[in-house]
Parts: structure tokens; C-alpha cells; sequence
């Protein structure tokens, strides 16, 4: 386990010490809210594009998500939308890095240290990338990262936290020691897992497999990215605060050697998109932006979703479906999660309208032709 740490510390440049792997990212999140003592009627800003998995974090210690609206151009929040929803009962703010890219997080933390408000970054996005020539992650209070299967860095499923005031660190140290060990069925099943995705996943084969992997997770008959409880309700489920173990400790400290190597490919790929889609006058990510993007997915926008992935399923393409909804993946019932999808258009419209192009792609060229046969279904 200490290897693990140590590659990623080296890898963020910072101590070991203080990195700290948890069974899923999430649950990253969740002990570090609870290492900042957040709780009842405390108030976490967020961004009103995200997973469901960072409002369930929230609203498990009796806190409330407060979601602000995302920019058109980074799909990040910006820091006039933080500072207006700003109060006295704000206890920390999350700056998530969105597909890979950062924005705005050094005025964003200079505003929150001004009303001594601790800062979260979700990087669960953007391990491996830089922002203004610093490691993604290494800028706020503490930083929580994802190692599940579709990034680029990978221990099946996982994710670990980096706390970088250490005025939080003792108290982390406390909150981790309830931390459930994850069993030994539990653990059969993840290295299985891995092994079957190594043996089976191709690009003819990772549309069915990814259905029948979300449905098998969605039963809990899988060790799955999501379980059941996490995107039908608000209760926390039995058994998440759960720690790390040493199948994903194995399985990463072999993935972490090309982290590089798989950073530089995606953003290469992505240039390729911009440069596609700028000259058919697409939506595409701007060139401003690219210095602080490490591209874990590309998003485009498109007239009607559904039919655009039917057409790529069947000349064996695949497309990222983050985030199809406001708090992926809810599509219902979102005043559970204590939001209201009209409060913020920009979010909701691209939620609407969104898929990702796979920046991990060996076949660019058969993606970029596919794009050029049915660049009107896109905006």
C-alpha cells in the first residue's frame, strides 16, 4: 500500500504522507468533508454539472449542496457565480476539473481563503494533468481523484485524497480509522473484473460489455462504479465508507508507469477534434484552454443524442455519455439532491445536448471520418 502512495505522491510532487486511497473516490470526498467537521446545515458549493456521487457525499454528513452554473466555453463554474451564492453557512467550496481541464481555481481559492472558507478540488477528472504548470490537485486545502476504470490511471475501481493543509491531517488520520475493509469477495470480484475487462474490452465489444457491466452493477451482482442506493436515493449505502486494497494498490502501481505516456496521447487526439471540428464550425474546446487540459474525455454537442449514438454503435465507435444529466446520472427526482434544473440553464441545456469522444482512441482517423459523415448532427 505504501508503494501505491508513493507513486502517486511522486507523481503530484508532494509527501507521501499525505496521500491517503480509499475503496472509490468518493468516499475520498466524504472523509475529508467529515475531516473539516461539515455537517448539519452546513452549505457546500458545487457545480450544478457533476456526478450524483459529490451532492450524495454532501448530503451522507446532513450538509447541503448548493449549486452554482457552469461556463458555455469550460464547463466549469466560474468565481462570480461562487461568490454569489456565498453566505455564512458556505463551509467549503468543491473546484471541479471538468474532462480534464482546470479553470479559475487560484482566484477561486484567494476568494474562499478571504472568508477562511476551505477549498476541495475534484480532480476525479484530471489526475496526470497540469494546471499552469503545476499537478492538478495541488492547489486548494485537499483534492479528491477517481482511479475507476475509464481514467487514464486506473486500479479498476478507487480513488485516494491529497491534503495539503495539514492543519486537516490529524483529523483525517481520525476519521479513517472507521474505514471498512473491503472483503474477500469483494476483492475476488474487482481483480476479476480487471482481468476479464484486459481479456474481453475492444472497441466491437465495449458497448454490450459496458450495458451489461452497469446493469449487473446496478443489481450488485458486480463490484460496480455505482450501487443501486447511490443514484435511487440519498441514504448512505451500507458498507461505503469502505478503505483500499491491495489488488487496486497491484493493479495501479502497474498503470501509473504510463501515465505519461497515456496523457500525452489523449491530448494529442484532442487536438485533432478541436482542429476538426473549428474548421466545420463546430462547438470544440478552444485553443486558450489547452494548456490546462488533459482531455479525459472530449466533449461535443449534438441535435439529438440518441440517434447520434445509434450511429456510432453501429460502425463500432465508442461515445462517453458524461454528464447526460445535471448530476449523472439522475434524470428524475433531482429535488432529492436538493436541485432545481431550471436555476441553471447553461447546465441543463448542455446536459441536454452533451456526449465525449474517446481521447484514448487508437483509431483517430476512423473517429475524425465518422465525425466528418455526420457533422450536421452536430452543434
Amino acid at each position: 500500500m505504501k508503494q501505491f502512495t508513493e507513486a502517486v505522491a511522486s507523481e503530484l510532487n508532494v509527501e507521501q504522507t499525505q496521500v491517503f486511497p480509499y475503496w472509490k473516490g468518493r468516499v475520498g470526498l466524504y472523509a475529508l468533508l467529515k475531516a473539516m467537521q461539515i455537517g448539519n446545515g452546513d452549505e457546500v458549493i458545487i457545480p450544478a454539472f457533476t456526478c450524483v456521487v459529490v451532492p450524495n457525499a454532501i448530503i451522507y454528513l446532513g450538509a447541503k449542496p448548493i449549486y452554482v452554473d457552469v461556463n458555455k466555453e469550460t464547463y466549469n463554474t466560474t468565481i462570480d457565480k461562487i461568490k454569489e451564492k456565498t453566505t455564512d453557512k458556505t463551509k467549503c467550496i468543491l473546484i471541479q476539473n471538468t474532462f480534464g481541464l482546470s479553470t479559475q481555481v487560484e482566484e477561486i481559492i484567494v476568494f474562499a481563503k478571504s472568508k477562511n472558507i476551505p477549498t476541495i478540488e475534484d480532480c476525479t477528472h484530471g489526475f496526470g494533468g497540469t494546471y499552469n504548470g503545476q499537478p492538478n490537485g495541488t492547489f486548494a486545502d485537499a483534492s479528491f481523484f477517481s482511479t475507476q476504470w475509464n481514467k487514464p490511471f486506473s486500479t479498476g475501481i478507487g480513488g485516494f485524497v491529497y491534503v495539503k493543509n495539514t492543519n486537516y491531517l490529524s483529523k483525517l488520520i481520525d476519521v479513517n480509522k472507521g474505514l471498512i475493509t473491503p472483503s474477500f469477495k469483494e476483492k475476488f470480484i474487482l481483480s476479476s473484473l480487471i482481468k476479464a475487462r484486459k481479456l474481453l474490452l475492444n472497441p466491437f465489444t465495449y458497448s454490450t460489455l459496458l450495458k451489461l457491466y452497469r446493469f449487473l452493477s446496478k443489481i450488485g451482482l458486480v463490484v460496480g462504479s455505482s450501487s443501486k442506493e447511490e443514484i435511487e436515493g440519498i441514504e448512505i449505502p451500507d458498507g461505503y465508507f469502505k478503505g483500499f486494497s491491495v489488488v487496486q494498490a497491484k493493479t495501479g502501481l502497474k498503470k501509473i508507469k504510463k501515465l505519461d505516456q497515456v496523457i500525452e496521447n489523449r491530448i494529442a487526439n484532442a487536438k485533432k477534434y478541436s482542429k476538426f471540428l473549428e474548421s466545420e464550425g463546430r462547438t470544440f474546446v478552444s485553443q486558450s484552454l489547452e494548456e490546462n487540459h488533459s482531455f479525459l474525455k472530449y466533449p461535443i454537442l449534438v441535435k439529438d443524442r440518441e440517434k447520434f449514438k445509434l450511429l456510432a454503435e453501429k460502425v463500432s465507435i465508442n461515445l462517453g455519455d458524461w454528464f447526460i444529466s445535471m448530476i449523472h446520472p439522475i434524470e428524475n427526482n433531482l429535488e432529492l439532491w436538493h436541485l432545481d434544473a431550471d436555476e441553471f440553464p447553461i447546465a441543463k441545456e448542455i446536459s441536454e445536448k452533451i456526449l465525449n469522444l474517446d481521447t484514448d482512441t487508437k483509431s483517430i482517423d476512423k473517429v475524425l471520418k465518422f465525425l466528418a459523415q455526420h457533422k450536421e448532427e452536430i452543434l
